[in-house]
């Protein structure tokens, strides 16, 4: 498609990841294994071009099989160009773009891009964002909520177990569904209260477990309930690996028994479990606004390394 000077048309294939890859960020390095396994499609890669001169690029991410995508995880724009209106660019491609990629009368997926954690304190960092942010927004999104990403590197020490807790795998899908229905009573994740003003409890947490938990390709038995010594539960932890990365997947207590410190011992086995498995490293994340769940990775010797903005349109 031709508008004025600009051509926006998606990549040919494979053979066009070098020109998609002129502007930089850190999934450059997963793209080729995404297209290989059909997490990318060709068709969902756009790019903005004057000649042969990058302005902008678009991407969705999908999991493999699936005919629409999930997720809009790449959007970058050429910050050292010439172009004075380069957030117009950026906004007519992402414009350009939805009307092909997304299915009529759908709503766009969540747009997430992970950024330093102290992104706000550097003029050029935080132009830089905020220019993505601003094309975004010419279409509608908003800023819906901002996560800290944290990670665990081996040799961190992981604190022995206090003998407050006994532990043991997960009995079936339904014990599971059960207690994620539970923790959301309270919950501070952004997500869960936004679904909570449209389902039921019970109809989240099987969402929750069907976008996410389902499609771990670690097996179900890494999971852990804790448990009193009597065997009441107290909370779970789902290590797993996703596609990238071994994961503190989803961690919580039940909310009569948050408050005591439980959480800790939960974290650190959920850590110890992805630790016997040879983790590289082991990554999590939770919303900035959960400060009690924050505190609780930085305990465990986890570190904030970046941050990601994830905005959605309504």
């Amino acid at each position: 498609m031709e508008q004025n000077d600009l051509t926006m048309r998606p990549i040919a294939g494979r053979e066009e990841l070098n020109l998609f890859s002129r502007l930089p960020y850190v999934l450059n390095e997963e793209l080729a294994d995404d297209l290989a396994v059909g997490r990318r499609r060709p068709e969902w890669m756009w790019v903005a071009l004057r000649g042969d001169h990058l302005l902008a690029r678009v991407a969705w991410w999908g999991r493999t099989g699936d005919d629409t995508p999930f997720l809009l995880d790449i959007f970058d724009i050429d910050d050292n160009g010439a172009d004075r209106d380069r957030v117009d660019i950026g906004a007519r491609l992402l414009q350009t773009t939805m009307a092909e990629v997304v299915p009529a009368g759908a709503r766009p997926p969540e747009y997430n891009r992970d950024v330093p954690p102290d992104w706000r304190e550097g003029e050029t960092t935080r132009r830089v964002i905020e220019d993505r942010m601003a094309a975004l927004e010419r279409t509608g999104a908003r800023l819906f909520v901002e996560r800290l990403r944290f990670q665990w590197r081996p040799g961190t020490p992981i604190p022995e177990p206090r003998g407050r807790l006994v532990f043991r795998p997960v009995r079936d899908t339904e014990e599971i569904l059960t207690l994620m229905t539970l923790v959301l009573d309270g919950t501070l994740d952004a997500h869960s209260r936004h679904d909570l003003t449209r389902m039921s409890a019970r109809e989240a947490a099987i969402r929750h477990y069907e976008d996410d938990l389902a499609h771990y390709r670690s097996p179900q038995d890494w999971w852990r309930i804790a448990t009193l010594p009597d065997g009441e539960p107290v909370g779970f932890v789902t290590p797993a690996r996703n596609d990238y990365n071994p994961i503190i997947g989803y961690l919580d207590v039940l909310p009569e028994h948050r408050g005591n410190g439980y959480i800790d011992d939960i974290l650190a086995e959920g850590t110890r479990i992805l630790n016997t498995q040879d983790a590289p490293r082991i990554r999590a994340a939770t919303d900035i606004g959960n400060t009690p769940m924050a505190n609780a990775f930085q305990r465990a010797g986890y570190v904030n390394f970046e941050r990601a903005i994830n905005m959605t349109w309504h």
